[in-house]
């Protein structure tokens, strides 16, 4: 174990798209807040708790963009994780600058004897007992001033990994690395599987901070200033601590295979047999789920005469005769029915949406926001109807829009309602009235969820059709500042769905 003067500081790296596993994952609700194993916990959650679960573990370091910070404090809240340092990258630039980041947070944080653990948020784990005791070794070697990776056992023939080559044996545990290997074809990745001296590269990292970044100031140091710039720069946001942009966006985007641990002499490789596996497709998710007649179905599905099928039902009844060896996802904008086989294809078929620029590549019909969510269960010319939850003690912006009036119906909970200069209640059952061109906002004050229908009518129906005059989230990609006054300049962009 490491010493109670040894912080150990988990680091989840949570940007990605998750692409292969469109129509579920999308671009701004990507794989690792998916609850795909576990139907409790998302990924994320899993990986927060794996992390603290770590001796001498600290409230971990979570990096992600600008659009899912929300979801992630919402995710790490429910899982009970607290005291997270949740870190905003302007735009992703791949594994060295996060592990830059995650080093010199460390640093700053928990002092010059910190451990960093670098990992995805979006892999699964089996054997947590294993996992423990191989994070435990690896602390005692990277103690010892080596920069370790964890070489996960393979368990089959594998093209869609990298490899790591084992090198001689460094004791306790460890070896030295002798290469890494990219994504091998079917024929190398039998030999590597069959010669017992390859391991796929999980992409995870256990290190002391001051060496990782003194080993990355030898072979990137336009990578480090860039990094040290933008954290210098960084400034508190509603409890995230968001990168200052610039300096940040003129770093090179590189993988800490390639900035570091290719070339550095401190490198070593802990083994790792915990039925790792990074979920990385459909096919992964049926060879994980699959019954004794090589079928996974989840959700609403009946069945007749299928084999080797993966059938997931999101919103609806999913009925399949006689299908074998294919795939199909429901959710309730999208279907997906693939040949098994092609699952690795999905992400060229999301390719496509965005080149079309088509919403269903990006996001689900119901859109998360810091105060609850919302739906559109229903459009048409000149009117649009809507679906709303405001979580407990949470409030929308105050808005106005020239082009449309709204109704709005509560169904269940308690509304506060801010319509011009008049602030009221209303109950279940009721219903209000918001004028076109008049300022309102809209409070949830209960303790129970507030669900109402919002009906929108008017000329125009565009998100764009708004003003808004304060956000308690201060959400800066709107333009202006947090909490800016009626008396200030206003706050334009978004719907009611930007909240």
């Amino acid at each position: 174990m490491t010493s109670a003067m040894t912080p150990l500081v988990p680091c989840l790296l949570a940007g990605g798209s998750g692409t292969r596993l469109w129509p579920l994952s999308r671009e701004a609700y990507p794989k690792q807040f998916l609850k795909l194993l576990d139907q409790e916990r998302s990924l994320l959650q899993q990986a927060a708790l794996r992390a603290c679960s770590l001796p001498d573990a600290t409230a971990p370091l979570v990096i992600c963009g600008e659009q899912h910070r929300f979801i992630v404090a919402e995710h790490l809240s429910q899982a009970g994780v607290a005291g997270a340092t949740i870190i905003l990258e302007p735009e992703g630039r791949n594994t060295a600058p996060a592990a830059a980041i995650a080093a010199l947070q460390a640093l700053a944080q928990h002092g010059e004897d910190a451990l960093v653990f670098l990992m995805a948020s979006d892999h699964v784990v089996a054997d947590l007992a294993a996992f423990r005791a191989a994070g435990q070794t690896a602390a005692k070697v990277a103690a010892r001033g080596r920069i370790v990776t964890f070489g996960i056992k393979p368990t089959r023939a594998e093209t869609g990994y990298g490899y790591i080559r084992r090198g001689r044996p460094l004791g306790d545990g460890a070896w030295e690395v002798a290469a890494f290997v990219e994504k091998p074809d079917a024929a190398r990745a039998s030999e590597f599987l069959a010669s017992g001296e390859y391991a796929w590269n999980g992409g995870l990292f256990l290190f002391p901070a001051r060496l990782f970044l003194t080993e990355l100031e030898r072979f990137e140091p336009g990578m480090l200033a860039g990094c040290k710039a933008a954290l210098n720069g960084a400034r508190r946001d509603l409890g995230f601590l968001r990168l200052d942009g610039p300096p940040f966006l003129d770093i090179r985007a590189d993988s800490i295979d390639y900035a570091v641990m290719e070339k550095t002499a401190r490198a070593a490789l802990v083994p790792l047999d915990c039925g790792w596996d990074d979920l990385g497709s459909w096919e992964r998710l049926h060879a994980l789920t699959a019954d004794a007649e090589g079928n996974s179905h989840h959700g609403d599905v009946l069945s007749e005469d299928c084999r080797g099928t993966l059938v997931h039902a999101q919103s609806r009844l999913v009925a399949a005769i006689g299908l074998k060896d294919a795939v199909v996802v429901e959710t309730k904008d999208a279907v997906l029915v693939a040949a098994r086989e092609r699952c690795q294809d999905v992400k060229a078929l999301v390719g496509q949406l965005a080149a079309r620029k088509r919403s269903e590549a990006v996001q689900h019909t119901e859109i998360l926001r810091p105060w609850g969510s919302y739906e559109t269960i229903a459009c048409g010319p000149r009117f649009q109807v809507k679906k709303l939850v405001v979580k407990p003690g949470h409030k929308l912006s105050l808005q106005m829009h020239h082009h449309r009036a709204e109704h709005w119906v509560v169904v269940s909970g308690t509304a506060k309602v801010t319509c011009g200069e008049k602030t009221y209640l209303v109950s279940e059952n009721e219903s209000t009235y918001i004028p076109l061109g008049t300022a309102h906002r809209l409070e949830n004050p209960g303790k129970v969820p507030l669900e109402l229908i919002e009906v929108q009518s008017g000329a125009y129906l565009g998100e764009d059709d708004i003003v808004r005059f304060e956000d308690v989230y201060g959400r800066l990609e709107t333009g202006g500042a947090p909490g800016a006054s009626a008396a200030a300049a206003p706050i334009v962009r978004g719907g009611k769905g930007a909240g």
